[in-house]
């Protein structure tokens, strides 16, 4: 039997209800956030079910069943079907996708992550296309991880600092207009120490006509800790609202590892599950926007390249965690 074959069998397997998640997956504090029934994890979990894996399963399950948001793909050619395919899908689900867009040119400053559109038109031909797949939806959308705070670490010379803010506020427009609710990414609390010139780009960038701000995309400090930053972040905007990825900061950050803090640390686990019912009005949601279980980048060994799935990550995640 082919890869092919396996895959769809094990993904028809997992929708046929083997360890049904609990019903309170389904409660509406939950933002009625979509789960995407191909995703990852759910192929991961399906597989190692059908291969007798159980506990493993179950284990994974706990990544499987939860929201998770869907980062689009680069390719301009096939992006706006990509977002159209995720929007409807939760449509019919009556769920809400959640998209990462993560294009800017000179994305994660040469880091592991880098890449993005070769320059401003590119990027802008990008968005348009994004926007054209969720027109007259209404995703919750995560914008441009790490891109404003990068601006302000230096990696930057000023005129392409001045080019990339200028984009962003574009980019929130018009995604914004096609439905989107935008929430445009500002960093994490161990990054950018200035809230006020923080504050300054993330304004100069077009946040005040958003639905706010994200912090924590992709990193692991602690939700309490994320949340007094983020206060002292919106107190600078007019109390702007933000929202927060517990992906993986059950166990906070880690400390004194073989390698850097932030990518692929062991030990971690995840954290507060995906919803609305923040305990905070300024706080919109608890997401999963990194997908627990993809990696960081090649910088411990057996790391995949950054955005692979790392099934032995995940479990290792999900194992720690209740």
């Amino acid at each position: 039997m082919t890869r092919v074959r396996v895959a769809v069998v094990s993904l028809v397997l997992l929708l046929a209800g083997c360890a049904a998640a609990p019903a309170s997956d389904d409660a509406p504090a939950d933002g009625g956030f979509y789960v995407d029934q191909t995703s990852a994890a759910a192929l991961q979990e399906a597989t190692w079910r059908q291969g007798g894996r159980a506990a493993d399963a179950d284990q994974i399950a706990k990544i499987s069943r939860r929201p998770q948001a869907k980062w689009l793909t680069t390719d301009v050619t096939r992006v706006e079907a990509q977002a159209r395919d995720q929007v409807t899908r939760a449509g019919n689900a009556k769920r809400t996708a959640v998209l990462v867009a993560y294009d800017i040119p000179a994305r994660d400053c040469a880091g592991f992550s880098a890449g993005g559109a070769p320059d401003a038109t590119a990027y802008r031909a990008w968005v348009a296309a994004v926007g054209r797949g969720i027109s007259g939806t209404r995703p919750t959308l995560i914008l441009e991880p790490d891109a404003v705070a990068g601006a302000l670490d230096g990696c930057l010379a000023p005129q392409q600092r001045a080019e990339r803010l200028g984009l962003l506020a574009e980019a929130g427009a018009t995604l914004t207009r096609a439905g989107a609710k935008v929430y445009l990414d500002a960093g994490n609390p161990g990054w950018i120490s200035d809230t006020a010139g923080l504050a300054d780009a993330l304004r100069t960038a077009g946040v005040g006509r958003l639905a706010g701000f994200a912090l924590n995309v992709s990193n692991f400090y602690a939700t309490a800790d994320v949340v007094s930053y983020g206060r002292a972040v919106a107190s600078r905007l007019n109390g702007a609202h933000f929202v927060v990825d517990t992906s993986r900061n059950g166990n906070g950050p880690a400390g004194g590892t073989d390698g850097p803090a932030w990518c692929n640390p062991p030990g971690r686990a995840l954290g507060h599950a995906p919803t609305t019912g923040t305990g905070d009005p300024q706080v919109d949601a608890f997401l999963w926007i990194k997908s627990p279980g993809t990696s960081d980048g090649t910088c411990r060994p057996g790391a995949p390249d950054a955005g692979q799935w790392w099934p032995e990550y995940a479990l290792a995640l999900a194992e720690a965690s209740p």
